[in-house]
């Protein structure tokens, strides 16, 4: 009996010790092995690849345009082929019209899948003005989404009522001077009055700017500031870069207009350095053409006007002050290139051709009417005596260079203003517009 209770102890204490938990090795190459497995069993990775080759057979058959569907149902050109003369049409629209989508690479014919331009969404600020509405035409047509912001105080609805209906395209009656709300990747800030006329009624440009600022540090968008050569006042330095700080009466009659431009570019710049607000400032030297406003006082459109309604050419002063003038489809492809560019500036946009008053009404004369009279007035006060850009930054940096001289782009204007003075066709259609609520530049009497 003793032995057999002690054999009995004997076998408990070998069952304790066979209890006794002990892990199992990991085995090589578990992780690999146990996701090929699932991928074979059951023809899994056949029906992968035919996933694989559904997807890449539907991105390959998309339209390469990002624009296609605004080209099939709102195909608008921005400016009509009777605006380009007949030796310039061709090569001229194919620069003004094909060069959207900055940066990408092979732009000039398919892009690559995986590479197609992706729309941006963009405020105009003064879109419904001179130059503002002639950028939106661009912008749309490059198939971004566009939001024009304007309380119509120079500009006009019907310079964009062509865009009605776009689902691309949103205008808001709002003036800049109260702050917005809005979700944007890029802001051109084009609103302020530029004409003596109007910006002496009602000088908008620093709350505005200071504004759009704010929005911009809030959404995180590029913001664009359109100053003006006004910023050198009556120079000193001849032609104007944009290193020169300028010759500014900070009290005078136009001093509203020239110091709201520069503290405009002073808050920008603060902005930049900062906040790390993304921005770009173009200073716009004097611009004409279609939608131009007729009688803001400007000298372009005063000299068109009067000699088209056989009135005489004002001229103020002696007529030796010079000015140098742009093509608006030139300035508006400079503003482009600066926003999609990587360098802040300033930039000197502008027509380094410079002419006087009187050779100016010389080319009006030879354009309208040889018999039109010349009427001397006094000058007005700070009046600048002479304005002309150098634009060798522009060109080495952004490879921008306007391209229609003067002598060809004032026939257009006029053929503009023509349709619009006596009524030759309705008032308002795309070809033709009004005043600016953008800031297209220096503006004087003579301007």
């Amino acid at each position: 009996m003793g032995s057999e209770l002690i054999y009995r102890g004997h076998d408990d204490e070998t069952q304790q010790v066979s209890d006794v938990y002990s892990p199992k090795p990991n085995k090589p190459w578990l992780s690999v092995t146990r996701p090929v497995r699932y991928m074979l069993r059951e023809q899994r990775l056949i029906f992968v690849l035919i996933g694989i080759a559904i997807a890449t057979l539907f991105f390959a058959l998309l339209p390469s345009s990002p624009a296609h569907f605004s080209h099939q149902k709102y195909d608008y050109n921005p400016i009509p082929d009777t605006y380009f003369p007949s030796e310039t049409r061709l090569t001229h629209r194919a620069v003004y019209e094909n060069r959207g989508g900055f940066g990408l690479v092979n732009s000039g014919g398919k892009i690559p899948l995986g590479l197609k331009r992706k729309g941006l969404r963009i405020v105009v600020t003064g879109g419904a003005g001179f130059v503002g509405s002639h950028l939106v035409d661009r912008l749309i047509n490059r198939g971004d989404s566009v939001i024009v912001v304007d309380n119509f105080f120079t500009g006009r609805k019907e310079n964009v009522m062509h865009h009605f209906g776009n689902p691309r395209f949103e205008l808001i009656r709002h003036d800049v001077v109260e702050p917005l709300l809005l979700e944007v990747d890029q802001i051109y800030h084009l609103a302020c009055p530029a004409s003596p006329v109007h910006y002496k009624f009602n000088p908008t440009n620093v709350v505005g700017t200071l504004n759009m600022l704010g929005l911009a540090k809030r959404v995180g968008a590029r913001f664009l500031l359109t100053s003006t050569s006004e910023v050198y006042g009556d120079p000193l330095q001849h032609p104007q870069v944009e290193t020169y700080w300028g010759n500014v009466n900070p009290i005078g009659v136009r001093s509203c207009y020239d110091e709201g431009k520069r503290t405009a570019e002073t808050l920008t710049m603060d902005y930049h350095r900062g906040a790390g607000v993304e921005v770009r400032i173009a200073r716009i030297f004097n611009t004409y053409g279609p939608r131009m406003c007729i009688d803001d006082g400007r000298v372009v459109s005063n000299f068109v006007a009067q000699a088209l309604r056989k009135e005489p050419l004002t001229v103020y002063g002696d007529g030796k002050q010079t000015r140098s003038f742009q093509y608006v489809s030139d300035l508006v492809e400079g503003l482009m290139r600066l926003m999609e560019g990587e360098h802040v500036g300033p930039f000197n946009l502008g027509n380094p051709g410079e002419f006087t008053m009187m050779e100016l009404a010389q080319v009006v004369q030879e354009t309208i009417d040889s018999n039109a009279k010349i009427e001397f007035r006094p000058n007005t006060e700070d009046d600048p005596h002479k304005r002309k850009p150098d634009i060798s930054k522009a060109k080495e940096l952004l490879g921008w260079e306007p391209q229609i001289p003067l002598r060809k782009g004032l026939p257009l204007m006029v053929s503009d203003f023509r349709q619009r003075i006596f009524g030759d066709h309705k008032e308002g259609s795309s070809s033709t517009g009004s005043a600016s609520s953008s800031d297209m530049s220096s503006t004087t009497s003579t301007s």
